[in-house]
């Protein structure tokens, strides 16, 4: 599948989410989605400019140079094309989570991971407000985790869709039912589910990490239920973080070269 086709179907997931945010948010919007908004699609923009130059076909690449060297834990063992299709997926998702938790207890990673933290709203766009550098970092340890795997290419673009349409999901302010939200979640991350994550409370920030599979923080002993606070008073965030002006993009793209709060 071309890039420019994976383009429009994140752009399709995204144009849905907003107008579901519209019809049915789940919390009031406290803060200016144009101050926010701008900041996010900035930073989107500027992994993706980062990425075009660098190293934006590695996932594919290292999943073709795997196939062709029958490299990988895959190749070792003899199994149903489905098989390996499915596996492959269960274990890059794993790989996402451990990643996702390593950024929070690494102090070095969350330098760079706390700029996805600091939008003082949650909504779809906070899917997208991540460091760029972070961005190819993620990218460089999916190639690590591709070839180790020995995922195959169509493996590899699927979880890349799947990876990003679930991000927009579980980042949007939606509003599901309850008994509806209870029974996804039994297999994916829900909003109300990863909003938690997005709690000022370190606790609640410090839970919660997968991204689309929602096991791995059952099975890791990384979930919680509910924010202490309600979805609708929890606050958003990190503590240092709380005014728009100490967030803008000069400010989110010298935050990791900053001494560590």
């Amino acid at each position: 599948m071309e890039g420019v086709e994976r383009l429009a179907i994140f752009t399709g997931v995204l144009a849905v989410m907003i107008l579901w945010e519209v019809i049915a948010p789940r919390r009031q919007i406290l803060i200016s989605r144009w101050q926010r908004w701008s900041a996010n699609f900035a930073l989107s923009v500027l992994s993706m400019v980062l990425m075009r130059v660098t190293i934006a076909t590695a996932a594919l690449w290292a999943a073709n140079t795997a196939m062709e060297n029958s490299w990988g834990l895959l190749h070792l063992i003899d199994l149903p094309a489905v098989a390996g299709f499915v596996i492959s997926i269960v274990l890059l998702d794993l790989a996402i989570y451990g990643q996702h938790r390593a950024s929070h207890q690494w102090k070095w990673l969350w330098r760079l991971h706390k700029v996805h933290h600091t939008d003082l709203d949650f909504d779809v766009t906070t899917a997208i407000r991540f460091h760029p550098i972070e961005i190819f970092i993620s990218m460089a340890y999916k190639v690590v985790c591709i070839l180790i795997i020995g995922v195959n290419p169509v493996a590899v673009v699927v979880f890349e869709i799947i990876l990003s349409s679930c991000a927009l999901f579980n980042h949007s302010n939606i509003r599901i039912p309850l008994v509806i939200d209870k029974v996804i979640r039994l297999f994916l991350v829900t909003p109300d589910m990863h909003r938690v994550h997005h709690s000022v409370i370190q606790t609640e920030t410090d839970s919660n990490y997968g991204f689309s599979i929602s096991i791995w923080d059952r099975l890791f002993n990384s979930y919680i239920d509910q924010p202490q606070q309600g979805h609708i008073e929890m606050k958003i965030g990190l503590t240092q973080y709380q005014h728009i002006k100490d967030v803008n993009i000069p400010k989110l793209l010298l935050m990791p070269f900053k001494r560590a709060l």
